[in-house]
């Protein structure tokens, strides 16, 4: 059994409250782990969004045998969130799972370049909840006979993938930060350390509470809705 000790009790909430909100949208959901000395990456794909969104989590001592030993594996999101205890401040790392095909291209470590453009943090609010008004209204707005799930994805493929300025940011990145709590009011005592970053054909908005990555190609045809 493979325990890991996380740096202190506000990041074991951090990360059952990530974990929760991946199976809100998943109840099957997997989460791909990095760990390499006293940090781990926990990786996740709510399927609504069309994204990759990446958590960092602080860990109290070097994963395992010391700083030349890493860990890298799939496993069951539920299976993850179950061993989160907050008094010991320590996951236990459940048995791998056969991975998801999004699990087995992750975004670049390295070569990551600021991209300019991107506004506030309560800009970026305001942009979403423009868009969520604006998909409320228009969905709304349709007869019945016309309110089908293939309307309602064209309508949320529409608004979500539109660039977040003068940036190629598309919106859903924004939505999914936001549900996923990455993307929260600002906090004098975290700081407003909001950027966007890129690194091939890889895209990465990040915040104080995580990040989420978006290939600018390549991401299918999965439909993204407001639910």
């Amino acid at each position: 059994m493979t325990v890991l000790h996380l740096a202190d009790e506000t990041e074991a909430a951090d990360l059952a409250a990530f974990l929760t909100r991946l199976l809100r949208y998943d109840r099957a959901a997997a989460v791909r782990l990095q760990a390499a000395g006293t940090a781990l990456a926990v990786f996740g794909r709510p399927p609504s969004f069309e994204v990759l969104a990446v958590r960092a989590v602080r860990l109290a001592k070097p994963y395992e045998d010391g700083l030349d030993a890493t860990l890298d594996v799939t496993v069951s999101a539920g299976e993850l969130l179950e061993s989160v205890d907050e008094r010991s401040v320590t996951a236990v790392v459940p048995a791998p799972v056969t991975g998801p095909p999004w699990a087995g291209v992750l975004p670049p470590r390295g070569g990551w370049q600021p991209e300019t453009g991107l506004p506030g943090p309560a800009a970026l609010h305001r942009t979403l909840a423009d868009s969520v008004a604006e998909f409320r209204s228009r969905t709304e707005a349709l007869a019945p006979e016309q309110r089908t799930r293939a309307e309602l994805d064209r309508i949320g493929r529409e608004i979500w993938s539109r660039e977040v300025g003068p940036t190629p940011l598309p919106v859903r990145a924004v939505h999914a930060a936001h549900s996923l709590g990455f993307l929260r009011p600002p906090d004098p005592a975290v700081g407003e350390d909001t950027g966007l970053f890129s690194s091939g054909p890889w895209l990465r908005l990040r915040t104080p509470y995580g990040s989420i990555a978006v290939r600018r190609a390549g991401l299918g045809t999965l439909g993204v809705s407001v639910r």
